[in-house]
């Protein structure tokens, strides 16, 4: 937390200067900047160092504040900053409204009303999510809606049992659980070109989020089996592996393999990151050709996902504006100091993370990532190991997805930034065209 006091203090910058204190301006951003460096100095050791560094963060700012105590007129202008900041968005959502309204109509064009389902199945992991499909009874529910429900039991081949509902003649298959294993299932339907259903019973349900689906409301879900629509949507493929939403590499595909991570992801970061980004840590090894042609060998984070991931706004940060584009979204990420981490979320806050010099992104329909050893992968939020080259597809249009019909759009459809597209659109509906 402490690492946002550092764009915190660019802001508090200003205001002071207004405010024809410049000593105190720069005592401000150099405080910022200790709690910024001292922070991550303290993520990146162990022991009587981590204890130090964590003391001279809390120390900065503890003295950042009292700087502002004494400055109540940058503390003012900052606030009348804030509010025109919410002024706009609060305009821009207002004004931009018909252009939204077009992209849900522009979305609306592949979406194909559907009827009943006449042969449905619902496979469920009774264990994802805490126990979400028990607590909803949703065997039960599934019954009551003519779909019959499979129980993934302690040993079972998720896949094999999709497999068979297909065989035994199932024209829309079905899962509850998380994103792992909507991978699977899909994985499946879209091999035999039958409808998949997403209900929401995993942990995070990052896959229905994007599908326009309330993460809330379970039982809602299973209106897809019985008055729904049908679109079709992209998946990606890696090697012999498909999934929905995204493959991670590096640092955070090395902490997802702890076997901690399930129960105690903070702690697991706390603990690892030393070892993976800190003085004495291994090089990680991934060798990819980024969008300028140039090869790079020296990024700790890469994301690939199945379509590209909004980063531009905060409000649509780790969605997906598109499932159907066509196209891989790749990010790779160099960080090289404290100084890095701070303006990469400074960028963040404001909504230019793409503006990070060490952040690279771009869509294309095939990747390649190549190492010397077995690659490390979080694959939809599961742990692997895959032997390189590491082969990335897009598979257009490979699956059938059905949804309710009140299902909405993506928080990254709904987004909208503060760009020159976004401003020239105000201007427009301004000027009264």
């Amino acid at each position: 937390m402490l690492a946002l006091l550092a764009p915190v203090a660019m802001a508090i910058l200003l205001a002071i200067a207004l405010a024809d204190s410049v000593g105190s301006a720069v005592l401000a951003v150099a405080l910022a900047l200790v709690a910024s460096d001292a922070t991550w100095f303290a993520l990146t050791r162990r022991g009587a160092q981590r204890v130090a560094a964590a003391g001279a963060a809390i120390l900065a700012a503890a003295g950042l504040v009292a700087v502002l105590a004494t400055h109540w007129q940058g503390v003012l202008v900052l606030l009348g900053t804030l509010v025109l900041l919410a002024l706009f968005g609060v305009a821009a959502r207002y004004a931009l409204g018909r252009t939204r309204e077009a992209a849900a109509r522009r979305a609306g064009a592949g979406v194909v009303p559907v009827g009943a389902a006449s042969s449905a199945v619902l496979i469920m992991n009774l264990k994802s999510g805490g126990g979400k499909a028990e607590r909803f009874e949703l065997a039960d529910q599934a019954r009551r809606r003519g779909i019959r429900p499979i129980v993934l039991q302690p040993g079972d081949d998720l896949r094999e049992l999709a497999e068979s509902a297909i065989a035994n003649g199932a024209q829309v298959v079905g899962m509850a659980g998380g994103d792992g294993s909507q991978a699977l299932v899909a994985t499946v339907a879209a091999l035999h070109d039958v409808a998949h259903v997403c209900i929401p019973a995993g942990t995070r349900n990052h896959f229905a989020l994007d599908l326009g689906l309330d993460r809330d409301d379970v039982l809602g879900a299973l209106d897809a089996y019985t008055d729904g629509v049908e679109r079709r949507i992209d998946l990606a493929r890696v090697n012999d592996n498909v999934f929905v939403n995204n493959a991670s590499l590096g640092a955070y595909a090395k902490v997802v393999q702890s076997d901690a991570y399930r129960d105690a992801k903070l702690d697991t970061w706390t603990e690892m990151l030393p070892d993976l980004l800190g003085p004495g840590a291994d090089p990680i090894d991934l060798q990819f050709t980024g969008p300028d042609g140039r090869r790079w060998d020296d990024a700790p984070l890469v994301l690939v996902s199945n379509n590209p991931y909004q980063l531009t706004h905060i409000a649509g940060a780790g969605t997906r504006e598109r499932l159907d584009s066509g196209a891989l979204g790749i990010v790779a990420v160099r960080i090289t100091s404290a100084h890095d981490v701070s303006r990469l979320v400074a960028l963040e806050l404001v909504g230019q993370a793409e503006r990070f010099p060490g952040m690279m992104s771009w869509a294309v329909p095939d990747f390649e990532v190549r190492s010397g050893a077995p690659v490390e992968i979080g694959l939809d939020g599961e742990a692997l190991v895959l032997q390189p080259p590491l082969r990335f597809t897009s598979l257009p249009g490979a699956l059938r997805v059905r949804l309710p019909r009140g299902a909405g759009m993506a928080p990254a459809a709904r987004a909208i930034a503060l760009t020159s597209a976004n401003l020239g659109a105000l201007v427009r509906v301004a000027a009264g065209r």
